[in-house]
């Protein structure tokens, strides 16, 4: 790309990639602050919430990445003008989000299998169990939330989920801070007494934001004229589930989704693990999650951009705006990533420091940042091409790429590095550290082959011959 074709591209993806990132800020911010607040009760409680929220991405994730695959065939349908056709895709994935609640909701409730792979202390067992009680009822709002959000970026329109999630973060820091530390105060009706319910508030407190954050979502529906545009809105039809329709999301969106609980699970794993070191390690291994989950947010919400504008003009026919602007998203997604990553390097004392005052667990959280820089940029382009990828419906590859560089050479490879079984990784190694070094790795081998995958499409589809930059 040349300096003019990244500006170009840097004014189209802005647009939706801000609100998008705002957005996706504010669902991590809710994992932000349960790791705040439970950091400020007891490290059982955190080790508790790290275990817990890694049992529940690893369910969520895979399910909400299947339900995603409305945003490339709704995409697509709105480049091309079928209007209509984009809004029948929305109903059937929301269709589709309530029927995978229902083994989503059995796993949460019944989370042995994970507990048996943390081999938690029996007190944060129970903890975690208290956890995943409360997210299991925030489970189905969520995934048909998650079906209303690839909709409606699809369609180039993400500021309605951005205020949506934005509502949705507001009232989850006064429910949580209740919810987790009580209340024991006089009133006029007198005392008023809730208990602290530490890292279990926080699943209840999660489970009552979303069911309003749902209740918002159809208020909005009901109300938009914009909507009615897609069949959507007041006075819809609300569609019966199709069999077709449902079999197009399964076929793009179980890959999608296995690929994405792949990459998830390559690190939510890190805490099962991690875990079996000691409660200061999982706690300290929680907060550099949760640091770096938030940077993920920027090439994430570029990632999303991208493949929006890519999909919208593969159905609209222009194949070579579709080359141009997926290869700019790339660039742009590698270039942001390193600034952020460097900054974040050079502070991590300073971002260690706003989680928690506990100098065991800080001990335990810098040398872990300490990867920070590369692993952040290597997230950036592999999250970036499997996005540009998807537009074009490519989904099966990269689930492969990523069963073997993020399960294999970065969760397989920390293992060994970490325990040793071997006896031939080095001391530092023996710890959380060895995890994160090798996701390290890992993550590059995906950047890598993802992006070279994507150079090759990209050029196939301008006929081995045309430029990636403008003409």
């Amino acid at each position: 790309m040349t300096r003019l074709g990244l500006r170009r591209g840097a004014r189209r993806i802005a647009p939706l990639a801000w609100p998008v990132f705002v957005g996706q800020v504010a669902v991590i911010a809710f994992s932000t602050v349960d790791t705040v607040m439970v950091a400020r009760t007891s490290a059982i409680d955190l080790a508790a919430l790290a275990v817990g929220a890694s049992v529940y991405i690893s369910i969520f994730v895979g399910f909400m990445g299947t339900v995603l695959a409305v945003g490339p065939i709704a995409g697509q349908l709105y480049g091309a003008g079928k209007l209509h056709e984009s809004g029948h895709e929305a109903q059937q994935a929301m269709w589709l989000g309530l029927a995978l609640a229902v083994p989503g909701c059995l796993l949460l409730l019944f989370p042995d299998p994970f507990l048996a792979l943390a081999r938690s202390e029996p007190a944060v067992a129970a903890r975690v169990r208290q956890y995943l009680d409360g997210l299991a009822f925030a489970l189905p709002p969520a995934l048909v939330f998650t079906a209303f959000r690839g909709f409606n970026v699809a369609v180039s329109r993400p500021k309605a989920v951005m205020a949506l999630q934005l509502g949705g973060l507001a009232l989850k820091v006064p429910v949580n801070a209740v919810l987790v530390f009580g209340i024991d105060a006089p009133t006029l009706f007198g005392a008023l007494h809730l208990p602290a319910l530490g890292v279990a508030g926080c699943g209840v407190a999660t489970a009552l934001v979303m069911w309003c954050q749902l209740a918002g979502t159809i208020f909005l529906l009901r109300r938009d004229r914009f909507c009615r545009r897609f069949g959507l809105g007041r006075g819809m039809t609300i569609a019966a589930p199709s069999a077709a329709s449902l079999k197009a999301l399964l076929r793009l969106g179980v890959p999608m989704g296995l690929a994405v609980m792949v990459e998830v699970t390559g690190f939510t794993f890190m805490a099962f693990f991690v875990s079996r070191i000691g409660a200061t390690a999982v706690a300290g291994h929680q907060v550099a999650v949760n640091m770096v989950s938030m940077m993920f947010m920027l090439p994430l919400a570029i990632a999303n951009a991208s493949s929006t504008l890519v999909a919208q003009q593969v159905g609209a026919g222009d194949s070579a705006d579709a080359r141009r602007i997926g290869w700019a998203g790339l660039e742009i997604g590698v270039g942001v990533a390193a600034l952020v990553g460097g900054a974040v390097y050079f502070l991590r004392e300073q971002v260690v420091g706003l989680y928690t005052a506990n100098p065991v667990i800080v001990a335990a959280a810098l040398p872990l940042l300490a990867w920070v820089a590369l692993f952040h940029v290597a997230d950036a382009a592999q999250t970036v091409a499997a996005f540009v990828l998807r537009a074009y419906r490519i989904a099966t590859l990269p689930l492969l790429i990523y069963v073997v560089a993020l399960w294999g050479v970065g969760l397989g490879g920390g293992y060994l590095a970490a325990f040793d079984p071997a006896g031939i990784t080095p001391m530092w190694m023996h710890s959380a550290r060895g995890f994160w070094s090798m996701a390290t790795v890992g993550l590059t081998v995906a950047a890598i082959s993802l992006t070279s995958l994507l150079a090759w499409k990209l050029r196939d589809e301008a006929g081995n011959a045309a430029p990636l930059g403008p003409p």
